[in-house]
């Protein structure tokens, strides 16, 4: 599927980033080019130590903002895929600094978008996150914003043969700044901070989250937003599974956060597909590349999809899979 392409992937020495680029030099031996492109110049002289040129020579490594459009006109050049995983993502930081959200995550979604139709890219793949359904801190809404962007790029690339999607999971395990890592600190001092003990989150493993942009890349048809089937599990049996003979304070819930997680709203289930591993929200036009096709006659006939309930939502709290205790202390392990 991806030999002989050129693909990049922006925030890329991030931890999906660092996944993806696993994955890829493992399974395609004629990778073209894979560039990665990000802001963090000590980052990717790290990373290079891991994935050196010398070694992989289709590897390349831009510096460049995402915020200088510019500077990703000349990166896409001659590249095939983009995947857009760049984004500032911290609750907290964004309450405190509001424009430095929206010019990277809305202003900068929309100079990848632009920059992509400048180029010769045909398919671009744009990194989501549960907290824009449905969002109540600023990053939900800058991320939400973001994906409305992507899927209304489909109207308006013309001619060309390119196509927008979304992949949109829930918290990836284990990742820079989540709750394990800092479980995992805490787990000596005798109590682990719980804001509220009702909370649940979404639990995605980070290689889960290449497979569903390799997924996407694949099969998309342009204008989806892709959410895959994964578990939820209760903040207080994490802290449990790391260890069961620490106190649990309760420090109250923080500004910008939710008891459960959505990443399908009810309004936006009127316009969900299940496919089996994974749901897709189309666009509420389905004819959106004209009137030559409807997107969701597409889905559920050509592609088997089905109906999703009445009422539909996908929510971390009514999710009908659930880690276990054990399961938690058995994946948590992977981090000490």
């Amino acid at each position: 599927m991806l030999n002989n392409k050129s693909i990049l992937i922006t925030g890329g020495t991030g931890s999906f980033g660092n996944q993806f680029t696993e994955t890829i030099i493992k399974r395609y031996k004629k990778i073209k080019r894979l560039v990665i492109f990000s802001r963090d110049e000590f980052k990717q002289s790290e990373m290079s130590k891991i994935y050196s040129k010398d070694k992989y020579p289709f590897l390349r490594y831009f510096i460049g903002d995402i915020r200088d459009k510019d500077r990703l006109r000349r990166a896409f050049k001659n590249i095939d895929i983009v995947i857009h995983a760049a984004a500032l993502k911290q609750v907290p930081t964004a309450e405190y600094n509001p424009f430095e959200y929206i010019k990277t995550n809305i202003i900068g979604a929309e100079n990848i978008i632009e920059s992509c139709l400048d180029s010769n890219v045909k398919n671009v793949i744009a990194l989501s996150t549960d907290k824009a359904a449905a969002p109540i801190n600023l990053y939900g809404a800058t991320k939400l914003c973001s994906d409305k962007l992507f899927i209304s790029a489909n109207n308006i690339r013309g001619v060309k043969k390119i196509k927008f999607s979304v992949v949109r999971y829930g918290n990836v395990m284990g990742s820079r700044g989540s709750v394990i890592p800092h479980f995992i600190k805490m787990k000596d001092k005798g109590f682990f901070p719980i804001t509220d003990p009702r909370m649940t989150r979404f639990n995605i493993r980070l290689e889960d989250t290449v497979e569903m942009v390799l997924e996407c890349i694949k099969s998309s048809y342009g204008s989806e937003i892709f959410v895959p089937k994964i578990p939820s599990y209760k903040i207080v049996d994490l802290a449990r599974a790391i260890n069961p003979k620490n106190k649990l304070k309760i420090i109250g819930i923080r500004p910008g956060e939710k008891i459960h997680e959505e990443m399908i709203t009810v309004s936006d289930g009127l316009n969900t597909v299940d496919l089996g591993n994974y749901y897709i929200i189309l666009p509420p036009h389905y004819d959106f590349k004209g009137n030559d096709i409807n997107l969701k006659d597409y889905y559920l006939k050509k592609r088997k999809a089905k109906k999703v309930e009445n009422n539909f939502s996908y929510n971390s709290g009514d999710n009908k899979v659930f880690l276990t205790i054990e399961q938690l202390r058995k994946l948590s392990s992977k981090f000490y």
